[in-house]
């Protein structure tokens, strides 16, 4: 599409090319358009390059005519109020992306947790627990089978747990002990009634056939203590049952 004549006239004008009655038709239009006025203030700057043009043209006079100086005053204060109203909208605008940036993986997570399949978090932590250095052990009173894999950070050690051959429902936690004695809980989780990393079928109170869950547990948390700094890890029940022990 072409642009009005209208438009067309911004270079003109600036040139003082135009006679009174066509500058008088362009100083209307110039009014009411914001995309002309601001093509207006950026001609301006040809000021100087105009007046060295003036003085080497076969006629002078040709060049001389300027717009009116009350009406660029007006103009630039129109100028000025619109580019300040797209600052604004530009600022606004960046804003609300860095608050995107800084809560997108915040809010991606929570969405993710909400929503997606249970697998999805499993398939994550497994993927980390492959990632790290592995440590196991099988409780012979429990026979629950459970295995850490460990990952050093700045912050401390990042911990992926396998668990398997436990019967729930239970409510469960991995504890961190270090050297000092010190206790930090690395993860807390639910073990429903089919239990993790079984095979085979049961029954349930009700005496109704229960099938077992063969696919293992995979968590992940994390201890604000260094690798070197950890004794052992410990598997228990909420009310304080221990299940496994692994030491490191």
């Amino acid at each position: 599409m072409t642009r009005p004549a209208q438009h067309m006239d911004v270079g003109a004008y600036a040139l003082g090319v135009l006679d009174e009655a066509e500058a008088a038709r362009f100083e209307e239009h110039l009014a009411d358009c914001p995309w002309c006025a601001a093509e207006l203030d950026g001609m301006l700057g040809l000021t100087p390059l105009l007046a060295g043009l003036k003085e080497s043209a076969p006629d002078p006079g040709a060049l001389t005519a300027r717009p009116r100086p009350a009406l660029l005053d007006g103009l630039l204060a129109r100028v000025a109020a619109v580019r300040h109203a797209q600052r604004t909208r530009r600022l606004c605008l960046a804003a609300a992306a860095a608050v995107l940036i800084v809560a997108g993986p915040l809010a991606g997570s929570a969405l993710t947790s909400r929503n997606a399949p249970s697998h999805s978090s499993a398939s994550a932590a497994q993927e980390m627990y492959e990632e790290g250095e592995k440590i196991g052990a099988v409780d012979p009173a429990t026979k629950v089978d459970a295995t850490v894999s460990l990952q050093e950070k700045p912050w401390g050690t990042h911990v992926a747990l396998r668990l398997a051959n436990v019967k729930g429902p239970l409510t469960c936690d991995l504890v961190a002990v270090g050297k000092n004695g010190e206790r930090q809980t690395v993860t807390t989780w639910a073990v429903p009634a089919g239990g993790y990393g079984l095979a085979g079928t049961g029954s349930n109170n009700a005496g109704k056939a229960n099938k077992w869950n063969k696919e293992p547990l995979y968590t992940h948390g994390g201890a604000g203590l260094n690798r070197n700094d950890i004794a052992r890890f410990e598997v228990r029940t909420l009310d304080g049952k221990l299940l496994d022990a692994i030491e490191v």
